[in-house]
């Protein structure tokens, strides 16, 4: 008989003894099937022993053993560790999140790379080449590829990786949101006949177990994937790529609540590897590091394709009738007769997002959540769009029986109401997740656009990032306020990003490319700095700013957030929390609240938060942990959040 030691994905820090016949093949790696409490659970087996435990209890048999072969080995097992101890978690959720099957990532559909990737290596300008050379011999092991869009950033990563697959290394290439086309896997698998692995969202468990094994065999030395392909237990690893280092995606958003950039700079450090990311707005954290020399920056300042860098015009909306500006019509009129195509970005689907009594003020919210319900006309619903809740639209006001009621704001829907009614004659298609749910409906879409069978397309954030498309000489921002007005530090930060984003797919292979910016808030230094191309000057004000508010990069930030049905519940627990918290001593920290999340409620949850700012990381995250470890057990649940990005 053999013991072996297994961990479950449940919050459970302890691992439990099970036995096994010795003449079952089974060992450190696999996944077995056993009995837990009343339940049958999977388990992962950490540690194996001939030895029988002294136990003062029964020690149950394994019902399976599920694997022919190992998932992981001592490799991943040490990274599961260093996962669960910096992000709050046992090791039966990290290793259940690095393993294929174990946690899906909930996407949407996306679009192709930023560049096409070619069958063959192309000719690299001289800055290009610089930059692969870079790569391929710094001493510093953290790089950034810091390009203005369409500068060619992804052949540099492909030819960076070529060659390190000459010399045996194997590459890690995240990108924010992966559904690769056919069309393009065939090319990578072209260029890269030493195999390549896709780990993404779309696959089914099986097809990712086959792409896992694949890698850890050896079989293949290029993965490309999402968050979790940090994960991916690829042998002799030289490089993780990092593509559009900005993305928030890159974080997770449960538990363990990691960011990938972090664990690939752990994997890298332990493997003598190079971790090099790249976007055309870094976040400020990478900016600051590039400042102080942690980081090395590389520059692409030229787009490949010959196009100038667009003209930007912001549009005040003051007294404007339409979500279309006057200006903006005007400028869709021309580009319509140059026979040119158009982008329209607006960060928020629907029809309009706020429903209001003008008789008596009553605002309709979620039942469940401290959100407005947004109108979706082509359903004929009002929609939480953070628990999914839906009800009939109201003509009459619940409150005062009033029938001056109305709705305030825009989403895509009534914006494309709005084109179509400006412009009858033109072929429209709008691009959100309620329109593009089913299966080929984006992917005919994009190959409509490319063909020039559709003039105007509207979408939200999905159109603003990888898209490429020559006949495109006006994008046109319906609102820049969208991500600017919310109670959060990167809130001016992110609204950067997007315009730049977004503004870069004009004119990319022209030089008429225009950028029509509406704004209710014209004089915002993150609007002007963004239309202005001043990067440097918007990064360097918000840093000063950052220093002296003491936010990150200068602070690390914990997040507690504490949920439950009974607020008063909620409210105390975080206050005893709190009390605990400021009674320890933790130099160089600073706890703030408790108090109400910005989004008080969600799915019937009431949730309250502790912020605490440090400058001594370890100290601070020890005290959490032995926090942790003598919490009351309650109704109350509590999730530690380490470098949140969302405050909300």
């Amino acid at each position: 008989m053999k013991y072996l030691d297994v961990v479950f994905n449940l919050p459970v820090a302890s691992s439990f003894t099970y036995s096994l016949s010795e003449d079952v093949p089974c060992g450190v790696g696999f996944r077995v099937k056993v009995t837990f409490g009343r339940r049958s659970l999977t388990g992962y087996v950490i540690g194996i022993s001939e030895q029988k435990p002294e136990a003062a209890f029964e020690i149950k048999q394994v019902l399976k053993v599920l694997d022919r072969a190992a998932l992981f080995g001592s490799e991943e097992i040490e990274l599961a560790r260093w996962v669960a101890k910096i992000y709050f978690c046992s090791l039966g959720e990290a290793l259940g999140t690095m393993l294929p099957g174990g946690k899906r990532e909930s996407r949407l559909p996306s679009f192709d790379a930023e560049d096409p990737v070619s069958r063959e290596p192309k000719d690299l300008s001289e800055e290009q080449k610089k930059a692969v050379s870079a790569i391929l011999s710094s001493e510093n092991t953290l790089l950034y590829l810091y390009g203005i869009t369409g500068s060619g950033k992804t052949e540099v990563f492909l030819q960076a990786a070529e060659n390190l697959i000459a010399r045996g290394k194997s590459i890690i290439y995240l990108v924010p949101e992966i559904s690769l086309t056919h069309q393009l896997a065939k090319e990578l698998k072209h260029r890269f006949p030493s195999g390549i692995a896709l780990l993404h969202s779309s696959l089914t468990p099986s097809q990712r177990f086959k792409e896992w094994m694949k890698i850890r065999n050896g079989d293949v030395h290029l993965v490309i994937g999402a968050r979790s392909a940090v994960f991916a237990p690829v042998k002799n690893l030289g490089l993780i790529i990092i593509d559009e280092e900005h993305e928030g995606s890159y974080k997770s958003g449960s538990t363990p609540r990691y960011h990938a950039r972090q664990v690939a700079m752990r994997r890298a450090q332990r493997a003598g590897a190079t971790v090099v990311m790249g976007s055309a707005t870094p976040s400020l954290e990478a900016f600051h590091l590039m400042q102080e020399g942690i980081i090395r920056k590389l520059v692409l300042s030229k787009r490949l394709s010959g196009g100038r860098i667009p003209d930007n015009v912001l549009v005040s909306m003051e007294g404007e009738t339409s979500p279309l500006s006057r200006v903006l019509v005007s400028e869709m009129k021309k580009s319509l007769q140059q026979g040119k195509q158009i982008i329209l970005f607006l960060n928020r689907r629907g029809f309009s997002y706020f429903f209001h009594c003008r008789s008596c003020g009553y605002e309709m919210k979620c039942s469940h959540c401290s959100v407005p319900l947004t109108l979706h006309k082509d359903r004929n619903r009002m929609i939480c769009h953070y628990c999914g809740h839906s009800e009939k639209p109201m003509t009459v006001c619940p409150s005062c029986g009033s029938l001056d009621v109305g709705y305030s704001g825009f989403g895509t829907e009534l914006v494309e109401e709005e084109i179509v009614r400006f412009f009858p004659d033109a072929v429209v298609s709008r691009v959100d997740s309620d329109s593009v749910r089913k299966k080929d409906v984006l992917k005919n879409i994009l190959k409509d656009f490319y063909a020039g069978k559709i003039q105007i397309l509207l979408g939200t954030q999905m159109v603003a990032k990888g898209l490429n498309f020559p006949g495109v000489n006006l994008v046109g921002i319906i609102l820049a306020d969208t991500t600017l007005h919310v109670p959060d530090f990167r809130a001016g930060e992110r609204t950067f990003s997007l315009i730049t984003q977004v503004a870069g797919r004009a004119g990319r292979f022209s030089d008429d490319g225009k950028v029509i910016i509406q704004t209710y808030d014209p004089e915002n230094p993150a609007i002007k700095a963004a239309v202005e191309n001043s990067q440097e000057a918007f990064y360097l004000q918000e840093l000063e700013m950052r220093k002296m508010l003491r936010f990150p990069p200068y602070v690390r930030l914990f997040r507690l957030v504490f949920r439950g049905k009974n607020e008063k519940d909620v409210e105390q627990f975080a206050l005893r929390v709190a009390a605990t918290l400021k009674s320890g001593k933790m130099e160089g920290a600073e706890i703030l609240g408790p108090s109400e999340c910005p989004v008080s409620r969600i799915a019937r949850n009431y949730r309250y938060q502790i912020i605490i700012r440090t400058i001594h990381f370890t100290g601070t995250h020890g005290m959490i942990e032995n926090l942790r470890k003598v919490m009351p057990k309650s109704s109350v649940y509590m999730e530690i959040d380490v470098d949140p990005l969302s405050m909300l």
